[in-house]
């Protein structure tokens, strides 16, 4: 048998595929013969035996799998076994990379070798296994929204009511206090509303609408961030969806309020405020998310009630800020 010494994995990155890669196998020259090898399995214990590695001396060669070797005669050489064309991953390959390697090529191991083409590891069916089972519960707990494990999601879901509680009631009590703010905001813009009554009927509205789009914006941003996709590939877009959204709604809302109530500078100050609200309500559903997953705190809990909050005092200062304006 071959020589195991080789490279050092504990110095590379974690969840790589030279982590996973064990050299705990069966390691064999080309030169040998079915019957030498099947001997030497007997002599010592394995991880797994699924696959015989040939090796010449640090070089990898192919792979034999075990079901070849035990069918072939005492005579027959490896080389005449070993498959060379076996699919191979440098070490500092993730881990769910090369599962899916493994998968597309119908192995059931998969060779780690180095640039040199040195043998690292073998990569056992367990572990590719355990791997494709972690990572495919991890995918789907993210696009629930978690950007944790799937044993997180389990958690929270099965938490008892006094941890579930405080868990939620600081971010209400961020809305909470939001609520107070929105009512000073309001309170400032008094003489406004006593000149025209008229401007108060339009506040839920405006503000439904901005909480309505950020809140489709935030979905997307909080699975997209969750399966990985970096904001620099949703900004851009999502902003232009925020305008593209808040001009129909607000010439749709100009003339109808025009119709209902008989005042341009009505329909103008509500037309204006609902495309401000609509495109500023994708900014700051775009940043709360990106922000608490920089800080390492789950989005799907936060972003929610922070971002309606700001975002309903956002509208209301941008609505009478228009308003005064206009009006």
């Amino acid at each position: 048998m071959p020589s195991e010494t080789f490279i050092d994995t504990t110095l590379l990155p974690f969840e790589t595929a030279a982590q996973l890669a064990t050299l705990e196998v069966p390691l064999a020259a080309p030169g040998q013969t079915a019957g030498e090898v099947r001997h030497a399995l007997t002599t010592r214990r394995y991880e797994s035996v699924s696959h015989i590695v040939v090796c010449e001396g640090r070089r990898f060669l192919g792979l034999v799998r075990i079901e070849n070797l035990l069918a072939a005669g005492d005579a027959t050489v490896l080389t005449e076994l070993m498959d060379d064309q076996a699919p191979v991953v440098a070490p500092g390959v993730d881990q769910e990379v090369a599962a899916w390697r493994a998968v597309s090529n119908q192995e059931s191991a998969l060779t780690v070798v180095d640039r040199e083409g040195d043998l690292v590891g073998l990569i056992p069916p367990h572990r590719l296994l355990e791997v494709l089972l972690a990572e495919h519960e991890e995918d789907l707990s993210r696009l629930g929204g978690f950007i944790k494990s799937a044993a997180m999601a389990r958690i929270s879901s099965e938490e008892p009511v006094e941890r579930r509680f405080r868990h939620r009631l600081p971010w209400l009590l961020v809305g909470l206090a939001g609520a107070f703010l929105a009512a000073d905001f309001v309170g400032w813009f008094e003489a406004q509303l006593q000149e025209r009554i008229v401007l108060a009927f339009f506040i839920p509205g405006i503000v439904y609408l901005a909480d309505a789009v950020g809140t489709q914006t935030e979905t997307v941003v909080v699975r997209g961030l969750s399966i990985g996709v970096t904001m620099r590939r949703m900004a851009r877009r999502e902003l232009l969806v925020g305008l593209a959204i808040g001009l129909p709604l607000a010439l749709i809302a100009g003339p109808l309020v025009l119709l209902r109530w008989g005042a341009f500078d009505v329909a103008l100050c509500i037309g204006l405020s609902v495309l401000a609200a609509c495109s500023t309500a994708t900014l700051s559903a775009m940043l709360l998310p990106w922000l608490l997953d920089r800080l390492s705190i789950d989005p799907a809990f936060g972003s929610g009630p922070l971002a309606t909050v700001i975002q309903d005092l956002l509208s209301i200062l941008i609505y009478f800020a228009i308003a005064r304006a206009v009006m």
